[in-house]
């Protein structure tokens, strides 16, 4: 754990030439997610609405198996009638899977440690040395300031022990927005429309097999340019003290407001960078894409990164159903996991049926599918 967060970066403008950009020009031939069905919605924890999980992980990505489970962090709330209520209230839960299904061990961090009153995404490592776990995540807001959507990266150090990940520690933050390359406003908004906020958040561990090097990739916002839509993916490297902040690896400026959830994975001799995104976060003036997983592919971490499937396009929700599924994150085993959100819409607008908030959405753990990789392309692969 580094002793303190980065220091200010202590240039006064930025020149983005060396970040790779984001344009897609058209999606066409969309692969297309698996339909979710009324079988498929199946609460995990009674009372709970859960959405954006991520696993236990190796440093080397592969999914953790201990005691004969796999190990699950989860964003919970109690379940509200609108769920974008959920957001105010998120915890982080421990879930374990195993050949009896699911079991519950409660929220993962014990209350009064966060040092704030909510919980964002994030992911978990456990080191080589086996023992030894960090969980980096987002804490929104301040416990003792007035309610903001401000975003911090803190991480928390733990043990493995029989009854899985426990003994957290006290949490620290690892970076600070500078301000210059990313967006570092304190966001004291009640209620703004979603998609508009801006993003400093979601850290996701990655160790580099070229170079030994440990990153942190995060959905931020480019401080750069003053585009409503400015979504870009940061990152920061351990560099043996402390957690250096990075210029941004990919930028969407003018195109789109959120890449959410990124996450690196290796692959025959490739690096895969995937994040997720909704219809409703593109700039209209754009070529808007659906809600999906998408992603870029380089050579090296350092890029450049060019658009997986020449529009960045991983998998999309099903035409007939745009909203069933969100937050994707793809494991060691190629598997991809994400939520039920809104399903069985079958062309219905909550706008104009407000009925539905509650009645259609999942807010539990959706049906994981397999992607098949193959150069620069990357697709779902046949059951």
């Amino acid at each position: 754990m580094p002793p303190e967060a980065t220091d200010r970066h202590p240039q006064q403008t930025f020149s983005a030439t060396g970040v790779s950009r984001w344009e897609p020009q058209a999606f066409t031939d969309l692969p297309e997610i698996p339909l979710v069905t009324a079988q498929d919605i199946q609460p995990l924890v009674p009372g709970l609405d859960l959405w954006d999980c991520w696993p236990l992980a190796h440093e080397d990505g592969r999914t953790v198996v201990h005691a004969g489970r796999t190990w699950w962090f989860f964003l919970s709330s109690p379940i509200f009638p609108d769920p974008v209520t959920r957001h105010g209230f998120a915890r982080i839960r421990l879930l374990s899977r195993g050949a009896d299904g699911w079991r519950d061990h409660g929220n993962a961090l014990p209350d009064g440690l966060n040092p704030s009153t909510r919980e964002w995404a994030g992911s978990a490592v456990l080191h080589d040395d086996g023992r030894a776990v960090t969980l980096f995540y987002t804490v929104a807001g301040r416990r003792d300031g007035p309610f903001s959507f401000e975003q911090r990266l803190f991480a928390v150090p733990g043990t493995l022990g029989p009854q899985g990940p426990e003994g957290w520690q006290t949490p620290e933050e690892i970076i600070v927005a500078d301000g210059v390359r990313y967006i570092a406003d304190r966001q004291e908004i009640e209620a703004p429309e979603p998609g508009t906020i801006k993003g400093f958040r979601d850290p996701a561990w990655f160790r580099d097999p070229a170079t030994g090097l440990a990153h942190i990739v995060f959905t931020a916002s480019a401080a750069w340019d003053d585009n409503r839509f400015n979504g870009i993916v940061g990152v920061a490297t351990w560099d043996g003290t402390r957690w250096a902040l990075g210029d941004p690896v990919i930028e969407a400026i003018g195109v789109n407001n959120e890449l959410e959830r990124p996450n690196v994975h290796f692959r025959d001799g490739r690096y895969y960078l995937f994040w997720s995104t909704q219809r409703h976060t593109f700039n209209p003036q754009a070529v808007p894409g659906p809600n999906g997983i998408y992603g870029a592919v380089a050579d090296s971490f350092s890029g450049p990164w060019r658009a997986i499937n020449g529009s960045g396009l991983v998998a999309a929700n099903p035409a007939t159903e745009q909203t069933q599924t969100y937050s994707w994150w793809v494991t060691g085993e190629d598997e991809v996991w994400s939520f039920v959100d809104y399903w069985g819409m079958q062309g219905r607008a909550l706008a104009d049926h407000p009925e539905l908030l509650r009645a259609q959405f999942g807010g539990t753990a959706a049906p994981v599918f397999r992607l098949r990789f193959a150069g620069d392309a990357v697709t779902v692969a046949a059951d």
